[in-house]
């Protein structure tokens, strides 16, 4: 097995030292679901999203048996500037086992609702589609009841014309909605003027389309997008992103605060308040989504398993 090559990094080591304003600092939680879902990850050699991103509600999420897998590796071959996740050009090639033991794992840990992701691998033919379709079928076998939702990249690549990787990317997709999840989720992350610099190698125009294509090619399937926000956007930025993605159709949208992970990623701009979290989440339910989740310390997959909020 070839050794992953990660790319060069300014990654010091040292976190940011801002000091975060008081409603984004909380406790771990509940420190015994925390610690049962790692020692199950561990043993079964699996990434989540939740611990590769330090996601500040993975110990809610856990107890509330609910959690995120990081399908295909932990290296990721797209180098987005907002991203904890270690970047890479040539990540190992799939471990043909990982869906398996992914089904463990969710049927030692009894959870009810899973979301499945991926790193962006653009190495790969079918650039992980097939990968989520397996997982999910080695998820049902064990218990058909798992609700599970997916999260992916935006299946962009791998051919010179327009045309080809078009249909290219709706071939993934469509392999993808084939195995009928609950959620098709694909982050827009954040605003158009900040998307080249925010996520280098995805476009505002391709994840649009993506989620437009995942409404046509499976209209029963809710489609789902999130935003990041504290990256130097205006309010009239948002509001514009939020009604691109209506336009798409999207059923759902989150929206959270930017937390830096390292001196090595974006800064953050400015933390938006509790009350204007509450405020543009409002303005998202009078523009038509159904479901909405809108506060500081919502990511993607926050509460994905319940109603809307």
């Amino acid at each position: 097995m070839p050794t992953p090559t990660p790319r060069p990094s300014r990654y010091s080591g040292i976190p940011p030292t801002e000091r975060l304003p008081a409603w984004l600092q909380r406790p771990v939680g509940n420190a015994s679901a925390l610690q049962g879902v790692q020692m199950v990850v561990r043993q079964q050699r699996l990434h989540t999203i939740c611990e590769e991103g330090r996601c500040p509600n993975r110990a809610e999420c856990y107890a509330a048996g609910t959690a995120t897998f990081l399908l295909a590796g932990p290296i990721c071959t797209r180098s987005c500037a907002f991203c904890q996740v270690e970047k890479g050009q040539a990540p190992a090639p799939l471990d043909g086992a990982e869906p398996e033991r992914v089904a463990e794992a969710v049927q030692l840990l009894g959870l009810r609702y899973v979301v499945l992701t991926s790193v962006a691998r653009d190495d790969l033919d079918d650039h992980g589609a097939s990968l989520f379709t397996a997982t999910m079928a080695a998820i049902r076998r064990r218990d058909p009841r798992v609700a599970i939702e997916v999260l992916t990249p935006d299946f962009w690549g791998g051919h010179a014309a327009i045309a080809a990787a078009e249909e290219a990317q709706r071939r993934r997709l469509a392999t993808v909605l084939a195995a009928q999840p609950v959620c098709f989720n694909h982050n827009l992350e954040t605003v158009e003027r900040l998307q080249g610099e925010v996520r280098r190698g995805a476009t505002w125009s391709r994840s649009l389309g993506l989620l437009r294509t995942a409404r046509q090619l499976a209209p029963a399937i809710p489609t789902k997008s999130g935003l990041m926000l504290g990256l130097g956007e205006t309010h009239d930025e948002v509001v514009a992103a939020l009604e691109a993605l209506r336009a798409v159709d999207c059923q759902r949208v989150t929206l959270g605060q930017y937390l830096r992970p390292s001196l090595a990623h974006l800064p953050v701009a400015r933390y938006w308040t509790p009350a204007e979290f509450e405020a543009i989440g409002a303005l998202a339910r009078d523009l038509g989504f159904a479901e909405v989740r809108s506060g500081p310390l919502v990511r993607s997959s926050y509460h994905a398993g319940t109603g809307a909020g």
